[in-house]
């Protein structure tokens, strides 16, 4: 959880991304030898941050070529606490938001940026980042690599940038802070559906953008469709913490004050004919916020902003969802085909939202045997154990008029 504050503080001072992390890990170290005998502190991460950056002051103080780096960072780094003001209206004193414009830096591909800084400041393993990305775990570990022995051979200052080369970086930045939020959302693995902690980043880091960007319509669009989503999360899961679909989700829980936020927010992206992917996406989710229940729901409107998302953004992710609304605003006989002209798209070989919504449009058909079988491919795809007994609950009871679907529309 402390991991992405702990590496953004040390790589503020030795300006070296993987250098950073070794520090991390030798913080934690510490902590594991010393906290059995002192107890654990009243602030654990406060304790692990100021280690990592004692650590990195000293590796610093060390090594004569960062002289100069150290003397720019002056004496504050040898305090307990750094918490300087923004030393202008545009700065933004945010070391995770400094981890991401810098692992964010045009001098790495598109995918290793994605990548990198879903490491870092999300603090998924290689192979969440991996399913986060629908990308092999292999492929995923040789772009981290790359990218980090890039940066330190480029000299990337370890900054938020200025002026254009800002506006330059921003897509990369709004997509990687879209799929902290999303894995947060619906968590690729472990017991539980949601990771709150980065739900809260990437939602925190969003509003930071788009008040940096004002004028900027996908920044707007990306804060409001993530403050639409949050909104759903106390509806999300029940008493025994096992996911609650979309259409049975009690609407009276979803969170008004986030959803006006995300109204608000919608509303200064711009005129709709010129949304982008990210505002988009959040006006399908102002959709469901709109409709007092499921069955309300203005599905053809939908399918609709899906074929436009699709159109500027495609995807088979997109394509997919689009299948879904049809289903509900046409009927699953007319989303059947849809789904399975994707069953050989390569990129989607492993996800398990495909057998799941084709598995709820067979028990929709009438064809429980069918749904059933999709139903249990899907559960062996997943590795988030809420998923998985609840697509194994969907085997069991297959049959027709099902009404939900496991994760779509109810994922950005």
């Amino acid at each position: 959880m402390e991991s992405p504050r702990i590496v953004a503080t040390a790589a503020r001072i030795v300006r070296d991304l993987g250098i950073a992390e070794e520090i991390a890990q030798d913080a934690l170290v510490a902590a594991l030898e010393e906290w059995p005998r002192t107890g654990v502190p009243e602030r654990p991460g406060a304790w692990l941050t100021a280690t990592a950056k004692h650590r990195a002051v000293d590796l610093v103080r060390r090594r004569e070529t960062y002289a100069r780096k150290l003397a720019e960072v002056g004496r504050a780094l040898t305090e307990e606490s750094y918490d300087p003001e923004p030393s202008g209206p545009g700065d933004i004193d945010d070391d995770v938001l400094r981890l991401i414009f810098t692992a964010c830096h045009p001098v790495l591909s598109a995918g290793a940026r994605v990548a990198l800084t879903l490491r870092l400041v999300g603090g998924l393993r290689t192979d969440e980042v991996a399913r986060a990305l629908l990308v092999p775990e292999a492929t995923v570990a040789a772009r981290i690599t790359r990218a980090k022995r890039t940066l330190a051979k480029a000299g990337v200052e370890f900054e938020v940038p200025y002026g254009e080369e800002r506006a330059a970086r921003l897509g990369s930045v709004l997509e990687v802070v879209y799929l902290i939020f999303n894995e947060g959302y619906a968590a690729t693995s472990g017991d539980d559906l949601l990771r709150p902690g980065l739900c809260e980043d990437g939602l925190r880091l969003a509003r930071v953008l788009a008040a940096l960007a004002p004028g900027e319509g996908e920044a707007q669009g990306l804060v409001a469709l993530l403050e639409l989503q949050a909104s759903r999360t106390a509806a999300r899961t029940g008493p025994d913490g096992r996911p609650v679909l979309l259409a049975d989700q009690d609407r009276r829980r979803w969170d008004r004050l986030l959803v006006r936020r995300g109204f608000a927010a919608l509303e200064r992206a711009g005129d709709p004919r010129g949304y982008g992917p990210y505002a988009l996406q959040a006006a399908i989710a102002a959709c469901h916020a709109r409709a007092a229940s499921y069955e309300e729901t203005d599905w053809s409107l939908i399918a609709a902003l899906y074929g436009r998302l699709g159109a500027v953004a495609p995807s088979p992710v997109v394509e997919l969802n689009r299948a879904v609304a049809v289903s509900r605003a046409e009927g699953p006989a007319a989303a059947l085909p849809l789904v399975d002209a994707l069953a050989a798209d390569p990129s989607l070989a492993r996800y398990h939202l495909l057998p799941s919504v084709r598995g709820d449009l067979l028990a929709r058909l009438g064809r429980p045997a069918e749904a059933r079988a999709e139903f249990v491919r899907a559960a062996d795809l997943t590795r988030n154990a809420s998923e998985r007994a609840l697509l194994l609950g969907r085997a069991d009871a297959a049959e027709p008029g099902g009404r939900g679907l496991p994760g779509a529309p109810d994922t950005p």
